[in-house]
């Protein structure tokens, strides 16, 4: 594990680099529970936990930002291929610290560039003097925890969907965050497309008169990421791989089980495909699509009542791939609006309403019947929602003036809400759950088992009220 006693100051003098660079870097550090509002002059130093597939895409809007300063890389793993949708990409700490000195080095002109700090402990890198924010960008079993330490850190924290393992962690997430008074963005960038944000005016402003019913569409299977046969072995490997080390990969479970180094789940984003880390399609889509229902229906603080004609193909608990490939199920709100869900739709939010008019959406996709439809514009009088432009930006804006995200803590939790209690139903068994999403929790047949899913195991000291 790497220390640094880098400071605002010391950061200025030793990358004397970035003299040409707008401004000074924000000042002092924060005490836990307290986040600090860096003025209009201060830069924003930012820390990265994580630096994998997501931590890439990430990036670049962090660094491409003049009120931004990149200042540490935390990731267990030091370097190792197969990362990105092709595994194209090498992930880990050290290109993780490659990628900002060199950004910032040819941004200043200079040869050469070191005030990118890493670490293999997320801990380390929340007291690296002067940080004022975080983005994590770790695997789903890593949110929660390292969301709460870092808002008792005070740290402004950008996290990525699906925002947690299960539906008591988000519960923490919210209390913590409120409590911190930290800025808070969930990477739901669907939030921040123009044409989801028109979509949701439409279906608020009654473009389509009555909503009749809502089809969410999301992909099926267990996708390989441009994997060999062998980067996918169900047959735990002898050792460790080298760029982990025992410690490494102990840190990357975390508060996951204790396990043997499998490819098939513990290479880049396979680990999406087991419970100890993740929901499957269902939560990593679910994030996105179910956060744009919500936002039509004005539902942000609030859920559905039920998830219903619940049907998927989940294997036994015990395999290596243990979360559904293919499924369908509806989800049902206190005044009849449902929403259909299944691999086998397009891609996509469809919105139908009255008179064979209807609204899909999907990244890059805006289709409206009538064709004429999609020329009404929102009247000034109309509602309007939250814009953003983009989401990193967003986040960042807010951190300098305290006001809330587009996608703040509360609504990721209540969009990811959605995608649990449907993987709670198939886990059980039911064809209905029932949800009360005012008290937040289960009712009905079933509830009591379905309680034991509120919260994922947690092992050894790691905790979601851990001692800072």
């Amino acid at each position: 594990m790497i220390k640094t006693d880098l400071s605002r100051r010391g950061f200025l003098s030793g990358a004397g680099a970035l003299a040409a660079m707008p401004a000074l870097i924000g000042s002092g550090c924060v005490s836990a529970r307290y986040a600090k509002r860096p003025l209009p002059s201060e830069r924003i130093n930012v820390g990265f936990i994580g630096y994998g597939t997501m931590g890439q895409d990430n990036m670049g809007n962090f660094l491409n930002n003049d009120h931004v300063q990149v200042v540490g890389v935390c990731d267990p793993n030091r370097e190792s291929p197969l990362y990105g949708y092709s595994a194209e990409r090498l992930g880990g700490r050290e290109p993780g610290k490659r990628r900002v000195n060199e950004f910032y080095a040819q941004q200043a002109g200079r040869a050469a560039y070191s005030g990118c700090a890493v670490f293999s402990d997320f801990r380390e890198l929340l007291e690296l003097p002067g940080l004022d924010a975080v983005v994590i960008c770790t695997p789903d079993h890593w949110h929660a925890v390292q969301a709460i330490w870092a808002a008792r850190k005070g740290k402004h924290t950008y996290c990525q969907k699906p925002m947690s393992l299960a539906i008591g962690q988000g519960q923490a997430m919210v209390r913590e965050v409120a409590k911190a008074g930290i800025t808070f963005q969930v990477g739901s960038q669907q939030r921040s497309d123009t044409y989801f944000r028109m979509a949701c005016e439409f279906v608020r402003n009654g473009r389509i008169g009555k909503l009749q019913r809502i089809e969410i569409g999301m992909p099926g299977g267990y996708t390989p990421w441009g994997k060999k046969p062998e980067d996918l072995a169900q047959v735990p490997l002898a050792q460790v791989p080298e760029s982990f080390g025992e410690a490494g990969f102990d840190l990357w479970l975390g508060p996951a089980r204790k396990r043997p180094f499998i490819p098939a789940i513990h290479r880049p984003l396979s680990w999406r495909w087991n419970f100890d880390y993740s929901g499957g399609q269902i939560t990593d889509w679910g994030a996105h699509h179910f956060d744009i229902m919500q936002w039509a229906l004005d539902r942000d603080g609030s859920g559905p009542v039920a998830v219903e004609n619940l049907q998927g193909d989940l294997p036994s608990p015990d395999k290596v791939w243990n979360i559904a490939a293919r499924y369908s199920f509806e989800i049902v709100y206190a005044d009849g609006i449902r929403a259909f869900v299944s691999d086998r739709f397009e891609n996509g939010v469809r919105f139908i309403g009255e008179g064979g008019r209807e609204i899909f959406v999907y990244r890059g996709k805006l289709e409206m019947k009538p064709d004429g439809l999609i020329r009404e514009k929102i009247r000034p009088e109309e509602i309007h929602l939250y814009v953003s432009g983009q989401h990193e930006k967003n986040f960042i804006e807010c951190v300098y003036s305290g006001k809330k995200t587009i996608a703040p803590c509360e609504v990721g939790h209540r969009s990811i809400t959605i995608a649990h209690l449907a993987n709670a139903g198939l886990r059980l068994g039911l064809k209905r759950i029932q949800w009360d999403p005012e008290a937040e929790k289960y009712i009905g047949p079933g509830a009591s088992d379905a309680e034991k899913l509120m919260l994922a195991p947690m092992r050894g000291d790691w905790s979601l009220d851990p001692k800072v």
